[in-house]
């Protein structure tokens, strides 16, 4: 309670902080991480990691320390070594080089990547144009037009589309990114099909479960909130999205950091409500040391905000089980 200076008593406004759910780890950055401990304690240390195995600062040097060395590419690891390729997938020709060098390879892709992966194949093979939108640059979509690298355009968002050449406009269609804006994408889609009546869509939707859940619950908390904090790494997709996301929700302001000690507290003068969720790379441990620090600013009260249950795992690649089981026979 305060007092004004009229001597009349008010309600000094509540401090509170709505705790996103679903937040963190999805099914597919939980299998890769699992798939580099289990190699370490399987076949021993070191384990070459062909780039950071989910994009997360945290988790990287996390299993640095355990034994995991990280690498930009195939030449860098030693002949007959074991390498792990990250769960953003990778082009064939990755492959090829790891059997030319004789590494034992363990595929931790994303099984929703690999799904893209089979579509762009299968379209490649029946002559389609493939329209992929995605971020230039970015692993998976590197990954996934390595596929099918004669039959694939980049689409990098909206204002991509008026670049966009087809061969035959009846036999086009789109695929995407998994971890981009469900927004923006339907921007994009939207803008393609204007150009492109005939434009076919994918048999299911591209981006991931969890992009599209996290994004929605942001969606839902940021009209109430002063700030959004979203904890994740800067070269996280589905992280970066989530802060966009939050700001055209009606957040007034909206911040990406790794790490509690990176809140500015001047991002939370005059602030009543805090949203904070966490990228699909995160481990939970970080986005508990973000509500402490929040707890020592004066934001104790945490409302968790669910919106569905996440259910979904996925298995070690097979390769890897098979190992594991051998080694318990």
């Amino acid at each position: 309670m305060g007092r004004r200076y009229d001597g009349r008593v008010f309600e000094t406004p509540r401090k509170r902080v709505l705790l996103a759910k679903p937040r963190g780890y999805c099914a597919g950055v939980d299998r890769a991480v699992q798939t580099v401990e289990e190699a370490l304690k399987l076949y021993g240390a070191p384990i070459y990691v062909r780039k950071e195995i989910v994009h997360n600062k945290h988790v990287v040097s996390t299993l640095q320390a355990k034994g995991a060395i990280f690498v930009e590419e195939n030449f860098e690891v030693p002949e007959g070594a074991t390498v792990i390729f990250s769960a953003h997938g990778v082009a064939p020709e990755v492959h090829d080089q790891a059997r030319e060098r004789n590494l034992k390879a363990i595929d931790a892709t994303c099984p929703l990547v690999t799904k893209v992966h089979h579509e762009a194949r299968r379209f490649a093979a029946e002559d389609y144009d493939i329209l992929l939108i995605g971020h230039e640059g970015h692993e998976e979509v590197i990954g996934t037009s390595g596929e099918a690298p004669r039959h694939i355009q980049l689409v990098d968002g909206p204002d991509g589309v008026d670049k966009v050449t087809v061969r035959d406009p009846e036999k086009v269609v789109w695929l995407s990114q998994t971890t981009l804006s469900v927004d923006e994408t339907m921007e994009t889609v939207a803008r393609l099909k204007e150009k492109l009546p005939l434009l076919q869509s994918p048999p299911s939707d591209d981006i991931c479960y969890a992009t599209q859940n996290r994004q929605q619950v942001m969606k839902q908390i940021a009209p109430d909130c002063d700030v959004v904090l979203v904890v994740g790494s800067r070269n996280s997709s589905n992280s970066v999205r989530m802060v966009e996301v939050a700001v055209q929700a009606g957040a007034r302001q909206g911040h990406l950091i790794d790490f509690a000690h990176e809140i500015d507290p001047a991002w939370l003068e005059g602030a009543t409500t805090v949203g904070l969720s966490s990228g699909a790379s995160v481990p939970e441990e970080l986005v508990i040391e973000v509500l402490a620090r929040l707890a020592e600013l004066g934001f104790a009260d945490v409302e968790e905000v669910l919106t569905v249950q996440e259910r979904l795992t996925f298995s070690l690649p097979q390769e890897l089980k098979r190992d594991m089981k051998a080694a318990t026979a």
